[in-house]
């Protein structure tokens, strides 16, 4: 307990942004621990850490009585004024205890107290940290990739983090000094600590993504309405905005698409289709089909939330998509169930179809 413990502290604080007084606190209850192990649980103690003089002092209190019955929280006042000349009955007589006098049970007790307070101010401090930045988008650079699991650790500020396989894209590699963006979805607390839990995947990246990307969308003039995702493939988004004079999708697309790019960039290539958003059922499917060219949307009687779609046969497998993935993140997107058909169907012949 001297000059270089202190400065250990100090370190602690500016590495790990652990408040040095909330580490003294720690070591108080260490030492204290450390006392009465070796002293059957005696609980008259005071520590007083004093960081301007590098100091650490521990003094039992006794109390001062006539005739001492227990030594371990009495003292005779002919004993206590050998030390304290003006002490009287009933006073708090104080006898200093040197540290380094404890038994190494005591210290390896005060050790091991020392370290599990660090561990778990270190926690706090992470999960104060990152309950503030919970599903906002932060920047991480990897450190390694495991070759057999593909979980790669990250840095993110002081800490290290792993974004595990099945939160990265599909078709992305990456390598140590890659720097990426990542959400922070969820922080889980387990015997280990807490777990901060990072994606790549989740449909909210695209969004806060955007939200950089686009004043607009960061000021509120547009608003992403809704937000349909395949991580690694395709998004598809409907904004609206609030001003008449912005267009909502040309704000987001940019000059020269400049601004999407930016974000299909970040995201691999992922494809993103970006729509205006719409009151009305019909125009909106119509909108989220897109690139596919709508004829017709009829609303089916037996449900509130069913429609038939009509394309041209030659816009058919375009508006399905490969896998059927375009009509499914339509139906995604507008919350609807969409049947699309080909225009064969009104002249009467059988044809191919969808379901979303």
């Amino acid at each position: 307990m001297n000059k270089e413990f202190f400065e250990s502290l100090e370190l602690l604080e500016k590495e790990k942004g652990i408040p040095k007084e909330e580490m003294m606190e720690k070591v108080e209850n260490a030492l204290l621990a450390a006392f009465r192990k070796e002293n059957n649980g005696n609980e008259n103690v005071r520590i007083k850490l004093d960081p301007e003089k590098s100091d650490v002092r521990m003094y039992v209190q006794l109390t001062v009585v006539e005739n001492v019955e227990d030594p371990r929280t009495q003292i005779s006042l002919e004993d206590a004024r050998l030390h304290k000349k003006k002490i009287q009955l009933g006073d708090i007589y104080e006898n200093e205890i040197k540290t380094k006098n404890f038994g190494r049970i005591a210290a390896q007790t005060a050790k091991q107290v020392i370290i599990q307070a660090i561990r778990e101010a270190e926690r706090g401090r992470m999960i104060r940290e990152y309950e503030e930045k919970k599903e906002e988008l932060i920047t991480a650079v990897v450190l390694l990739v495991d070759p057999n699991s593909g979980n790669a650790t990250l840095e993110i500020g002081k800490d290290q983090m792993v974004l595990f396989r099945n939160e990265q894209l599909p078709n992305e590699t990456l390598r140590p000094g890659d720097r990426i963006k990542v959400l922070v979805t969820d922080i889980r607390h387990n015997v280990r600590g807490p777990s901060i839990m990072l994606s790549r995947t989740h449909p909210a990246l695209i969004r806060r993504l955007f939200e950089l990307e686009i004043p607009e969308i960061a000021d509120g003039t547009v608003e992403i309405k809704s937000l349909a995702r395949e991580a690694g493939s395709r998004t598809k988004i409907a904004v609206l905005s609030h001003d008449d004079a912005v267009d909502p999708v040309g704000a987001c697309i940019g000059p020269k698409g400049g601004r999407k790019n930016a974000v299909a960039a970040e995201l691999c290539g992922e494809k993103i289709d970006i729509i205006p958003y719409k009151e009305d059922p019909a125009e909106y499917i119509s909108a989220a089909l897109a690139p596919a060219t709508v004829l017709s949307v009829e609303k089916l009687p037996d449900s509130d939330r069913s429609y038939r779609v009509i394309v041209s046969d030659d816009q058919l497998s375009l508006a399905i998509g490969r896998e059927g993935q375009n009509a499914r993140l339509a139906a995604k997107l507008t919350g609807l169930k969409i049947d699309i058909k080909g225009d064969r169907s009104l002249r009467g012949e059988e044809e191919p179809s969808a379901e979303a």
